[in-house]
């Protein structure tokens, strides 16, 4: 389990962004996925509890099924970002086909340039075409809350073992992260501002 992304991938793929340098105690709490009709209500509820604010990389189709949970999000003061269209993973997507798909998206996204490819996954060729546009937006902690084999409690370790002033937490707004949710989210946003972060959305 990777759960922080190692020093060298990083230096190699520099043009993404990884992590924030941080001179405060910021960090971006990000969710992938979604807008979905019971998770995302979820989510924001326990955001606006906590009375924070995060990111939200979307899929296309999801705004298009459930265009009013778009505007929850938008309305309670969060960021919407580009997750493309329909998630495709660019490892086995034709180079013009992926970046037609996140261009789809991006109608939905006239605030932000900010792109994160579905399962982390992005060839060369698709790199090169789409940071002429896009901040590609990757993360420096993987809460894996997407795993039905790990406990919650691991998932929660995961994030406060390994986030440090800068971090960009990835957690997931569907339905195989919603009882990992459940029971973790409230707590670790509580945990974390306990130890002194800032949540940002600014990037």
């Amino acid at each position: 389990m990777i759960v922080k992304p190692p020093k060298f991938v990083q230096r190699i793929l520099k043009s993404f962004i990884w992590r924030h340098n941080e001179d405060n105690n910021n960090i971006w709490l990000t969710f992938d996925d979604g807008p979905d009709s019971k998770v995302t209500p979820f989510i924001l509820q326990i955001l606006k509890n906590q009375q924070i604010k995060a990111t939200f990389f979307l899929v296309g189709e999801q705004i298009n099924k459930y265009p009013e949970i778009l505007d929850m999000i938008l309305n309670d003061g969060h960021i919407i970002a580009n997750h493309s269209y329909s998630h495709k993973n660019g490892w086995f997507t034709n180079s013009k086909s992926y970046v037609n798909d996140v261009e789809k998206c991006q109608v939905f996204m006239p605030e932000n340039n900010l792109f994160r490819p579905p399962y982390g996954k992005i060839t060369p060729i698709q790199t090169r075409t789409l940071e002429k546009k896009y901040k590609i937006v990757l993360w420096d902690v993987l809460s894996y809350d997407f795993s039905e084999k790990i406990k919650p409690e691991k998932i929660k370790e995961n994030i406060m073992k390994n986030t440090t002033k800068g971090s960009i937490i990835v957690l997931h707004n569907n339905h195989k992260s919603y009882n990992n949710l459940k029971l973790i989210l409230h707590q670790t946003i509580k945990e974390l501002k306990q130890k002194g972060f800032n949540f940002s959305t600014t990037w």
